[in-house]
Order: C-alpha cells, then structure tokens, then sequence
C-alpha cells in the first residue's frame, strides 16, 4: 500500500512540475527572454503550445494551425534545425528604455540541421499587454 502511495505521490509531483514549466513562459518580464523563449519551445523542445502562450491571438492561431513546431519552422520562418542556439542581438540597447511598451527584438540562430551548420537571424515585434510581453508580429529579414 506505501509503495502505490509513494508512486501516485510522485506521478503527481512530475505531473504538476510539467505544468508550471509551460506557464513560466508567460512570467518572464523581459522582450528579449520571452523572444528566445518563444523560439527555444519551437527549435529545441519542438512544443507549439508552450510558443503561442508569448504570442498574440492571432499568431498564436496560425502557430497553431501547423500542428507540429517542424512545420511552423519550415513554413511561418522559413527555418529547420535539430537543435540550434539562440541568442538576442548584443549591441546593448536598452530596449525598454527606449520604448515602453513595445520592442523589436532580433535574434541570431546557429545550429544544425542534419549534420549540416545553418545560421540565421530573424526579427519580431513585441507589444506589452496587461504587464506581459507578447509576440505579435515577424517583421520581414533584417539582410
């Protein structure tokens, strides 16, 4: 009887660990975390649920609509890595300082996809809404 207590103890405890990762998506309170966030769930945890929680309603449905985060690489961003590294653009501007509640963030990508080395940069607007930073737009290719 312990041993059926202690395992629905712990199948409860990893069940409600799997659910607070999903929403720690939509605390972070900085633009540039939740931009590499949003992209960290597509690329390396290939969950499109957990990205469209930073997304406006109307990303979020077309994220949606592609069913699996590969297609939403391939189709919406043009990309498709294994597992790829990205990082904010380092130049040091404050962006919040500078805008109060809105940003554009760009991005750099380096990673592989098939043994084969891709790189890449990509850029999205961010608008704040009730205190949370959403992704409400992907502006067109910087280069």
């Amino acid at each position: 009887m312990k041993i059926i207590k202690y395992t629905l103890l712990s199948l409860i405890f990893l069940l409600s660990a799997c659910g607070e990762k999903e929403d720690e998506i939509t605390k972070i309170d900085n633009p540039e975390l939740v931009t590499i966030a949003f992209f960290d769930a597509l690329y390396n945890e290939k969950n499109i649920e957990k990205a469209a929680l930073v997304c406006s309603p109307k990303l979020a449905r077309i994220i949606l609509s592609y069913h699996s985060a590969k297609s939403v690489g391939r189709h919406l961003f043009n990309m498709s890595y294994d597992k790829v590294e990205i990082r904010p653009d380092g130049s040091g501007v404050k962006v919040r300082e500078q805008f109060k509640d809105a940003a554009k963030i760009t991005v750099y990508f380096d990673g592989y996809y098939q043994e084969d080395r891709l790189k890449d940069v990509k850029r999205v607007s961010l608008i704040q809404q009730d205190g949370k930073w959403i992704i409400n737009k992907i502006l067109k290719d910087p280069f």
